[in-house]
């Protein structure tokens, strides 16, 4: 994924000694007390994109894109609270001198506008490269420099050129100091996309005011930022979306998890039995702890190499059913099935569905194949444990089927209904998702005992007997 990678997104470009200077004039303007609001609307505008994140967005801008919304602000931005641009206003000081060189740039800059433009030839040495415009096929001429080295043609780049001062129709131009760098099949597709919003906009005013391609981009330059920012955003949410989550065995992690309770344990497991797609698990039918037992199925899909792969796995308890599946889009589609097939013979008590957190490298962005990710022990513990507490937040106030439709603080106010929510207790510990996964229960158990009234149990006298 190219286009979070910093190091290959774009390029600088030395800008002129004359037109650096008034680069740097309309910075300080900018910054000025009576125009800052004004240019803090004017990026949030350029990158609205990251900002509607609210400081949260999943990756921040490039420092390319952060130069060339700020040069929206100098070239194209008015006000809103009716001042003149910056450069109508650095145009009419008069309490300081301004040097001939940095006013000749003045209008070339003024009329400068973000352009999509096509590589045609790229030199290797410092001359002169040739490029034209996606939108209207004007050909420029550019001033080349060390930056030009490595571009092909066929290159889109995202830019804006300003005309070298003097000849108003010249196509003598000078990159703006950054440009962002796409293939031909990214820049075709941010050309495609533009086009949709320029047309939106002619069809919201009822003219084609805009079918000028010079006339849009200097007026709605900033949307091209906005399609290349949403460009960014989707091909890295493509590159999540594509991880691979597996254990250190190479079988795929089942990182999204529901669990329902019940009281109908013989009717799940006839029914569960029958259902296309699972197979039992031979290993863990009828494995005893204590006197109750847990049953379990797992669904395969076909691997490239090896044996199957287990993407789905379901443990059935006298009390709970756990799913366990690769993805939420699987969970969902089991969960479905189970909804349609056994109604309300099941009780909901919650879900999770994200996966262990991961920081992509920039290796991972660039590769051509799905990220593979690893998840150690210790990922695995600290998701059973953030998922059990959430489902069990509420457990002691909520009706329990296997308690006759009472809560379990309710059912332990008793004697025998205290002993009943005790051996209840133990069953879901003996059961607990952990013991199959890290090897112990992820879950401390006393802490509903204590919510209830019932007596702790020491972890070197839990029930010795694990269903796996």
């Amino acid at each position: 994924m190219k286009l979070a990678n910093e190091s290959t997104a774009g390029v600088w470009a030395p800008l002129p000694p004359g037109l650096d200077g008034l680069v740097a004039r309309l910075e300080a303007l900018s910054l000025g007390p009576m125009f800052a609001a004004e240019r803090d609307r004017a990026l949030r505008q350029a990158l609205r994109p990251y900002f509607e994140f609210a400081g949260n967005a999943p990756l921040p801008p490039f420092a390319q894109e952060a130069d060339l919304a700020t040069l929206t602000i100098y070239a194209d931005y008015y006000p809103q609270d009716g001042q003149l641009s910056l450069i109508e206003q650095l145009r009419d000081v008069v309490t300081e001198h301004i040097p001939e060189e940095e006013r000749a740039w003045m209008d070339p800059l003024k009329h400068s506008y973000m352009d999509l433009v096509e590589i045609l030839q790229a030199s290797e040495a410092t001359e002169k490269w040739t490029c034209r415009s996606l939108g209207n096929g004007r050909l420029y001429q550019a001033q080349g420099g060390d930056f030009i080295r490595g571009l092909q043609s066929g290159q889109v780049l995202l830019t804006r050129f300003v005309q070298q001062p003097g000849d108003p129709e010249t196509n003598e131009v000078v990159l703006a100091g950054s440009a962002l760098l796409l293939s031909p099949e990214e820049g075709k597709t941010l050309y495609d996309a533009v086009c949709a919003l320029r047309r939106q906009r002619e069809v919201n005013a009822g003219s084609f005011e805009l079918g000028d391609w010079h006339e849009f981009a200097k007026r709605f330059g900033h949307e091209l930022l906005w399609v290349y920012s949403q460009m960014r955003l989707r091909a890295l949410f493509k590159v999540v979306a594509g991880i691979q989550y597996c254990n250190s065995d190479g079988q795929p992690y089942l990182y999204s998890f529901a669990l329902y309770e019940h009281r109908e344990f013989k009717f799940l497991r006839e029914t569960l039995a029958g259902m296309n797609g699972l197979e039992a698990d031979p290993a863990t039918i009828d494995v005893r702890g204590g006197s109750s037992v847990s049953v379990r199925w797992v669904q395969r899909k076909s691997a490239e190499a090896g044996k199957p792969a287990v993407v789905t796995r379901l443990t059935l308890t006298p009390t709970q059913l756990w799913m366990e599946t690769d993805s939420r889009e699987r969970l969902d589609a089991l969960k479905h099935q189970l909804a349609s097939a056994l109604g309300f013979s099941l009780h909901f008590r919650g879900e999770a569905t994200v996966p262990p957190p991961h920081l992509l490298s920039e290796e991972e962005l660039d590769a051509e194949q799905p990220v593979r990710v690893v998840v150690t022990p210790e990922q695995d513990t600290a998701l059973l444990q953030a998922f059990l507490e959430r489902a069990y937040l509420d457990w002691t106030d909520r009706e329990a089927p296997v308690l006759g439709g009472k809560t379990p603080r309710h059912a332990a106010t008793t004697p025998a209904g205290r002993e009943q929510v005790a051996r209840l207790l133990d069953e879901m510990e003996r059961h607990d998702l952990g013991w199959s996964r890290i090897g112990r229960s992820a879950f401390d158990y006393n802490v509903l005992r204590g919510h209830v009234g019932v007596d702790e149990v020491r972890r070197e006298d839990a029930p010795a007997e694990r269903s796996r």
